[in-house]
């Protein structure tokens, strides 16, 4: 079984110079292949036997620790995904949607310590969350529409992500343990085919300081991702789930590809494919597009 090892990093600071590709070759020992998939961005080496990949891929890592280069080890046969979900906060946005919101409450630091505890999986989500929704009690719901057009910024390569994939026949859903007044703005931007999130509930027009329940966590992610396979009659390895926080891990650690995107340690450590330094186009590049295959529009 042929091998892969990518190399990636970030369009907006590509540093996979001849000489960086020099020295993994050299690492590799080997016969390989090597195909650029963006020209010092991202490259394949290709590598059709190896005596111990696992030791390979630590030796690399190693060799790259100062490099600002993701590396990732698979087989080449079925890399290519049909079926795509996405964690929101973190993840397609570069914001947690509740911290802003309760930036509009003055308390901000609060919920966003909270945030963070919960994401790291330190305590556990749902009460956490019921947690910090009760302190946004009374916020008029118009404060939506100022966070998106003032706060929200998407994460570089998301939208060429989804509609890269989508044009090659894959499936993307949005899952979120986020709120629906967000999901459904962020499905509609970059092309998703489907949003599951919490809902805040709302009384004349402010939030209520309640959710809806059941509250989507981290087994409603992993069921959504088991559902979807079922419905499109794919195996869980024609999958990819990608997020940042411990309410990923269960479907990051089902999907055929799990990738953690510059996620909390804990997270990292659990997932078989780890996003540091590149954008989200890394997870094309993790399947083998390569960038005149990018769908831009």
């Amino acid at each position: 079984m042929s091998f892969v090892l990518t190399a990636i990093s970030a369009p907006a600071r590509p540093v996979i110079t001849s000489d960086l590709v020099a020295k993994i070759q050299s690492l590799i020992k080997v016969d390989h292949t090597i195909s650029w998939l963006m020209q010092d961005v991202a490259v394949d080496f290709i590598i059709p036997e190896h005596p111990d990949f696992a030791n390979l891929q630590a030796e690399v890592k190693i060799a790259l620790a100062r490099t600002p280069v993701d590396l990732t080890l698979q087989p080449i046969d079925g890399r290519r995904k049909q079926l795509l979900l996405a964690d929101m906060d973190s993840t397609m946005i570069q914001q947690e949607c509740i911290d802003e919101l309760a930036d509009e409450v003055g308390l901000k630091d609060s919920v966003s310590s909270i945030t963070a505890r919960a994401m790291r999986g330190e305590i556990d989500f749902e009460p956490a969350l019921k947690e910090r929704v009760a302190l946004l009690k009374g916020l008029d719901l118009s404060v939506v529409d100022k966070l998106f057009e003032n706060r929200i910024t998407y994460t570089p390569g998301g939208k060429t992500l989804i509609q890269t994939m989508k044009a090659n026949g894959a499936y993307c859903a949005l899952v979120s343990g986020g709120f629906t007044h967000f999901t459904c703005r962020v499905r509609a931007e970059l092309g998703f085919d489907e949003d599951r999130a919490n809902l805040l509930i709302e009384e004349n027009g402010t939030l209520s300081g309640e959710v809806g329940m059941p509250i989507l966590g981290k087994d409603a992610k992993r069921q959504r991702l088991h559902e979807l396979a079922k419905e499109l009659n794919l195996d869980l390895n024609q999958s990819m789930a990608v997020g940042d926080g411990a309410n990923d891990l269960a479907m990051i650690e089902d999907a055929g590809a799990g990738v953690a995107l510059h996620a909390k340690p804990a997270v990292a450590a659990q997932a078989r494919f780890v996003i540091d330094h590149g954008d989200l186009t890394g997870l094309l590049f993790l399947q083998g597009y390569k960038a005149e295959e990018f769908v831009t529009n």
